[in-house]
């Protein structure tokens, strides 16, 4: 795949820590912060660390937008999936996350509720499509890099008439909590050189 597929090549991935070897100063240290669960995750899987220079270090952020929805999110989404005329849609990420009493959605659609999986918010489109006599309710989640398309959903759901299709947004915007961060940093050890954001 392309795009992909180079930034598994063994050479071209030395080539570029090379590169940055060459770039930093060996006399000071630097610090990035990645931002999510998923540049951790691909840090620590392709052993990007092991490549970086000594003095070059990777922090963990905040998280991933699943992992730092506040729990009363998911307890009005499990409230909208509780009323019988409605469908509530959303990515399998979002199933297991906890919310008050131990609750979770997968555990109401267990007791009940239509809680749908899907992969796209156009097969949220097709479902509404399909059941025009119930809510259909897209649970949006993500970084500002996954809001095109919860608003191409919007878009076209307009286009097709469709009255019984509507978004719970929970998109997180990533310059509010790089804000917050870096107003933090008090002193030189906790300073941060950069931060590898979302793409």
């Amino acid at each position: 795949m392309r795009y992909v597929d180079e930034y598994r090549d063994p050479e071209l991935a030395k080539g570029v820590a090379a590169r940055i070897a060459a770039e930093v100063d060996a006399a000071r240290s630097y610090r990035f912060m990645e931002f999510c669960g998923g540049h951790t995750h691909a840090i620590s899987r392709y052993g990007v660390e092991d490549l970086l220079p000594p003095n070059v270090a990777m922090i963990h952020g905040p998280g991933c937008p699943v992992c730092v929805l506040p729990v009363g999110r998911i307890d009005d989404a499990i409230r909208l999936a509780s009323d019988p005329r409605v469908t509530l849609c959303t990515y399998a990420d979002l199933m297991r996350v906890p919310a008050s009493r131990g609750a979770s959605l997968l555990k109401a659609r267990a007791a009940g509720a239509d809680i749908r999986m899907v992969y796209s918010t156009l097969d949220t489109l097709r479902i509404a499509e399909a059941e025009p006599d119930r809510e259909v309710v897209f649970l949006a989640i993500g970084f500002e890099t996954t809001t095109p398309p919860t608003a191409l959903a919007i878009k076209q759901a307009k286009a097709k008439g469709l009255r019984n299709f509507s978004v719970f947004c929970n998109h997180v915007l990533t310059p509010i909590a790089m804000r917050a961060i870096l107003a933090g940093e008090s002193d030189k050890a906790t300073a941060l050189d950069g931060i590898v954001g979302p793409a």
